[in-house]
This record gives C-alpha cells, structure tokens and sequence, in this order.
C-alpha cells in the first residue's frame, strides 16, 4: 500500500494511507439483447487492454448483463457494466452489473433443484466460476450484482 505524509511546514502532521491503485471502466448499456452482447465485447477489449486473460470473466460479464437483460430490465432503463481491476499483492478483477430493478434479487436454487429446467441455472454458473459473488441493494431503484476474480501476483498482470 502507497503511503502519503501530509506535511505542515517543516512538521509531519500525519500519515495517510492512499488507496490501491485500481483501473475502472464502466459504461450504461441498453437493456436488450443487442446491449448484453454489447457488454460482452467491450468487456473482453478492456481485459485486452488491462492484458487480463478473456476467460472465464468474458462468461461472467454475458451472464450478469443476460441477467439484467431478461430479469431486470424496466422498459426506457438501461443497465450498467463496471469491470475495476484493483491490483495489491496480487490482482482482483470485480465485474459489477448494475440494474433497475431492486425489488427482483437473484435467488441461489437449492442444490439439485431445477437440474432438468431450460433455464435458471445462471448463478450457479457464476458461483462455479467467480472466486465470489453477490447482490448489493440500493440506491433505490437499484441492485448490483457482482463477481470477482483472483489473479496471481500483480507482476504477471
């Protein structure tokens, strides 16, 4: 962690530490199928950018944008995706897909529940391939539902 000294004059009044450094990009996307498709593209070239491996974050940014496309979309609404890269020791990819539709939050099936349906099995998707995952509520109308991935050391990033 980088550490600033504040400084009055000639005394040091006080240590500050900065925050990790992070790269961020985030962009609104219609809430169609044309804009999920949309946040799959960009996502995997700002990965090339940032020299982060495609895979699986590419799987996860077509997941959480469908998912905000069929189940959270308001009409006239978009959604939007974030992808930070915060790097310390090592490097963590969190991919967040922000939605209008705060009252529907995604629900984990029991497991073995649902294993013959079409559809449903997203999450458990999500939770096999992202290191974590989660549901943030608010602001109002609002949700987020997020995913992170570990890298190694931030030298290989």
């Amino acid at each position: 962690m980088n550490q600033r000294i504040t400084r009055t004059s000639s005394s040091v009044t006080g240590i500050v530490a900065d925050p990790a450094p992070a790269l961020r990009f985030s962009v609104p996307l219609s809430a169609t199928r044309r804009g999920a498709r949309l946040a799959r593209l960009l996502a995997v070239e700002q990965l090339a950018s940032w020299r982060l491996p495609f895979d699986p974050a590419r799987l996860l940014v077509a997941e959480l944008a469908a998912n905000a496309v069929l189940h959270g979309r308001v009409p006239g609404r978009s959604f939007r995706l974030t992808l930070t890269l915060a790097v310390v020791s090592s490097a963590t990819l969190r991919i967040e897909v922000t939605d209008t539709r705060g009252d529907r939050l995604p629900v984990r099936a029991p497991d073995g529940v649902g294993s013959l349906a079409e559809s449903g099995r997203g999450l458990l998707l999500v939770a096999e391939l992202a290191d974590r995952w989660g549901v943030e509520e608010g602001p109002v109308p609002c949700k987020t539902v997020w995913a992170e991935l570990d890298f190694g050391p931030a030298a290989e990033c």
